[in-house]
C-alpha cells in the first residue's frame, strides 16, 4: 500500500472518506418504496440502470407496481411491461418467484422481512429461483434495511487495483473483508456501495481515467493502464 500511515484495517474507511469527499452522498437506492427497490434489484441484473428505470416507469404507468397487483398479473403481461430491462421473460419468472417468497414469508410486505435474522433472511432469498448473492444482498441492504455489504464487479476492479483483494477471492470472502473492516452501519454500506459504482463508471473503468482520481496515490496500477 502506497499511502503512508494506513493499515489494512483502516484503509477501507479511508477509501470511503475519499470517495465521499469527491462526490458527496449518493442517496441510493433510487426507489419510492421497499418493494420498488426489491423489484429494481431483480431487473438490474445484466443491464444498465437506465433500462430498469424504463421498465419501472411502465409498471407505474400501468398502476401495478405493488405486490398484490404483480402477484395476480399474468406472467406474459408482466414480461411485456418489463421488456426494456432485457431478458424480460426470465426476469418475469424471477419476479414471480420473489413474489411467491414475499407472500409466503411476509404476507407480501417487504418491510416485514426485517423481523427475520439476517443470516436466515439471506439464505431464504438465495433459495428463490434467479436470486443470486448480489441481488439478495441488494434487497437485504436497500429494501429491508439490514447491514450487509453488496459486492459487484466494480468492487472487485477497484479494490484489486488498490491491492486489497487477492486474485480469485469468492464473493462472500470479499463481503466478509469489508464487513470486518467497517462498522455494521446500514447507511454507510448503502452509500459506500453507491460510491464504488459511481467511481467504477466514471473513473476506475476497464481503461481507467486516472487524472483527478481521489484514490490515485493508493493505487498499485501504473497510471492510465
Amino acid at each position: 500500500m502506497r499511502v503512508e500511515g494506513l493499515t489494512r484495517r483502516n484503509v477501507f474507511e479511508e477509501v470511503y472518506e475519499r470517495l465521499f469527499e469527491a462526490r458527496g452522498h449518493q442517496h441510493w437506492w433510487p426507489g419510492e418504496t421497499p418493494f420498488e427497490v426489491a423489484v429494481g434489484a431483480v431487473l438490474t441484473q445484466n443491464t444498465a440502470w437506465k433500462n430498469v428505470e424504463k421498465a419501472i416507469s411502465n409498471l407505474k404507468k400501468a398502476s401495478c407496481l405493488s405486490p398484490d397487483a404483480l402477484y395476480v398479473m399474468p406472467i406474459e403481461q408482466l414480461a411485456m411491461l418489463i421488456k426494456p430491462a432485457g431478458y424480460y421473460n426470465i426476469k418475469a419468472k424471477r419476479l414471480k418467484a420473489l413474489l411467491d417468497f414475499l407472500f409466503l414469508k411476509a404476507g407480501g410486505d417487504v418491510s416485514s422481512l426485517s423481523s427475520m435474522p439476517l443470516a436466515e433472511l439471506r439464505q431464504s432469498l438465495l433459495s428463490v429461483s434467479g436470486i443470486g448473492r448480489e441481488t439478495a444482498d441488494s434487497i437485504i441492504l436497500y429494501a429491508v434495511g439490514k447491514p450487509i455489504f453488496v459486492v459487484d464487479g466494480y468492487t472487485r476492479r477497484i479494490f484489486s487495483r488498490l491491492g486489497l483483494l487477492n486474485e480469485g477471492m469468492d464473493y462472500d470472502e470479499i463481503r466478509a473483508l469489508f464487513e470486518s473492516n467497517l462498522k455494521p452501519d446500514v447507511e454507510l454500506f448503502k452509500d459506500y456501495h453507491a460510491q464504488i459504482v459511481i467511481h467504477g463508471k466514471e473513473q476506475c473503468r476497464k481503461k481507467p481515467a486516472c487524472e483527478g482520481c481521489p484514490l490515485l496515490d493508493m493505487c498499485t496500477v501504473p497510471k492510465g493502464r
